[in-house]
């Protein structure tokens, strides 16, 4: 099956928002397509709650329900994503899964390094398909209360080297709980817009 690049970036961007660097899968394999981000959401679950203390300021471990639309793609649905600190280490770990048929599954695994500039984190990713990336944060506290924008950079490897790009806006309900908005642009596709809401644990 032939694998579209700019359908792999944008999936890459989008499905936790932060560093989805996805797998287009072979509708062929729709009852085996879930496995690997089930278990990893699961394993990812299970590291989080071992931990005995959230991280100070940026949450880093949360789980999310995720709104996609890309009406030009035909592929507006629904997805879930994890993502979480291993222990008290700055390895950071995410994965996703997509609700509908479009299949695009992936899962992460970055380091993260805080505070690196102006009050910025950043995280530098890989991914099950061979993408690789960057994601910068920052709390905008000092605009409004539980605000913080997200940036993201991502680029396949291999001859088609697209780059795509996510500009995110997100607000702190409270301690457990983030609304967000993003928007992700992804080289010779489509600008798609997404809707989250996670929860920090």
């Amino acid at each position: 099956m032939a694998v579209d690049k700019s359908k792999v970036l944008r999936g890459t961007i989008l499905g936790i928002n932060c560093l989805i660097l996805s797998r287009v899968w072979s509708k062929t394999d729709s009852a085996m397509k879930h496995i690997l981000p089930i278990l990893t959401l699961t394993t990812l679950a299970a590291a989080a709650s071992a931990q005995s203390a959230a991280a100070a300021g940026l949450s880093y471990n949360r789980a999310g329900v995720n709104y996609n639309t890309d009406a030009a793609a035909g592929d507006n649905g629904y997805s879930v994503s994890v993502e979480a600190l291993v222990g008290s280490s700055n390895v950071w770990i995410g994965g996703s899964a997509d609700l509908n048929a479009a299949g695009e599954d992936e899962v992460s695994v970055g380091y993260l390094f805080k505070n690196v500039a102006a009050g910025i984190d950043a995280t530098v990713a890989v991914s099950s398909n061979d993408t690789y990336g960057l994601i910068l944060r920052r709390s905008l506290n000092e605009v409004v209360a539980g605000l913080e924008a997200r940036f993201v950079w991502a680029q396949a490897t291999g001859s088609n080297r697209e780059n795509a790009y996510l500009y995110e806006l997100a607000y702190n309900v409270n301690s457990k709980y983030q609304v967000a908005v993003s928007i992700a642009d992804v080289e010779n596709a489509d600008e798609e817009v997404s809707v989250s809401v996670r929860y920090n644990f």
